[in-house]
């Protein structure tokens, strides 16, 4: 491995857009994020699953479940 063309590696700060911070390993100063497992509906429990237009139903009828 050639170490003169490897970019730095760093300590980063990111911040979200909730305004959480948290620091992780990259090769910027700084990065800036809309959504991190602070905020995000899956890590929070607040996530919503949709059933679009009675597909699960229409499943399950079909095959007798």
């Amino acid at each position: 491995m050639q170490t003169a063309i490897q970019p730095k590696y760093n300590l980063t700060k990111v911040t979200c857009a909730c305004g959480h911070t948290f620091e992780a390993g990259s090769t910027v100063q700084e990065l800036r994020v809309e959504i991190c497992s602070n905020c995000h509906p899956f890590f929070t429990g607040k996530q919503k699953f949709l059933d679009a237009g009675g597909r699960v139903d229409k499943f399950k009828k079909k095959y007798g479940i």
